[in-house]
């Protein structure tokens, strides 16, 4: 193998390493900004600062803006990716700590694969509907344990509809004629910070700045890195290997914010949380196995990313 060739097998395992890496981090981020500011508007200060940075990549790179029918999927990829997603999320973690959040987000490639056979974009599999089976044992036994520590059943409700949005949102996306990953988000952020702030409006919310230095410290690092970076490596990473592959990173993104969060938000990990993540996360293998190596991404990679 020539230096090459080792180097463009290299770099995409470590932007993969520094998704994950960076992506931990993000349930605790968010954690940190609704312990002061409302969900709504706490999303809105997110991700409308970084769909302008994005808009000042696209206009840097001198980027094509996507047109008809590629600029509605970029707008619905927006409501359900940034939108409904994020809205559910920042809803959900008021009251549930980052790690378990991270935990049940785990969901995320297992209802990929079965919306994408709602969708006639899979076939259907045994061992999906078993990972499906065993995830949502893991999830009972998750549910179990908050609600006995006082966790709201809408909260928790709340984070399967946030990890259930992100997956739609994927399936959506690929209905739709491909156009520039960097423009799709950037269109997709502002329609997502857009609905975010008529949410925040609606439900009244006190629309400040925040105050704490820990809740800028978590703002910037969710804008800079959390949105910006790990959307740009995720980029990187599917123009280079299979969108079943890439979605492998949401199996181990608990692993670093339960890590993590037991050091930051003091998370405590009992005997029970540790045993449905262990069923959610086995879940997960079993019903992502042996999935295509290629599903489709030229349909979400344009031509000359590729």
């Amino acid at each position: 193998m020539d230096m090459k060739t080792m180097y463009r097998d290299h770099w995409p395992i470590a932007a993969f390493a520094l998704s994950v890496l960076f992506g931990g981090f993000n349930a605790i981020g968010v954690h940190f900004i609704v312990l002061e500011l409302p969900p709504f508007w706490g999303a809105t200060l997110r991700f409308a600062p970084a769909s302008m940075l994005l808009f000042l990549l696209v206009f840097i790179l001198k980027l094509p803006l996507p047109q008809g029918r590629a600029f509605q999927g970029a707008i619905l990829f927006g409501a359900l990716n940034f939108g409904a997603s994020y809205a559910f999320l920042y809803y959900g973690l008021e009251k549930v700590q980052p790690g378990m959040t991270q935990v049940i987000m785990a969901l995320v490639p297992l209802f990929t694969l079965l919306f994408a056979i709602t969708h006639h974009q899979e076939n259907f599999r045994w061992h999906s509907l078993i990972g499906a089976l065993l995830a949502a044992a893991g999830i009972g036994l998750v549910f179990m344990q908050q609600l006995g520590a006082s966790v709201p059943f809408s909260s928790l409700l709340a984070i399967i509809l946030g990890a259930a949005s992100f997956a739609e949102a994927g399936v959506i996306a690929k209905s739709f004629p491909k156009s520039h990953p960097i423009t799709t988000n950037a269109v997709g952020m502002a329609t997502g910070a857009a609905i975010l702030f008529l949410m925040s409006f609606v439900w009244h919310e006190n629309q400040v700045l925040p105050a704490k230095a820990a809740t800028w410290t978590a703002l910037i690092f969710l804008i800079l890195i959390g949105s910006c970076v790990v959307f740009i490596l995720f980029l990187y990473i599917l123009k280079r290997w299979s969108v079943s592959t890439t979605s492998y990173q949401f199996v181990l993104l608990p692993f670093v914010t339960l890590l993590a969060s037991t050091w930051l938000a003091h998370e405590t990990l009992s005997p029970i949380l540790l045993g449905g993540a262990a069923l959610v996360l086995t879940g997960v293998f079993i019903g992502i196995r042996n999935a295509p190596q290629k599903l489709d991404v030229q349909s979400v990679v344009p031509e000359e990313m590729r």
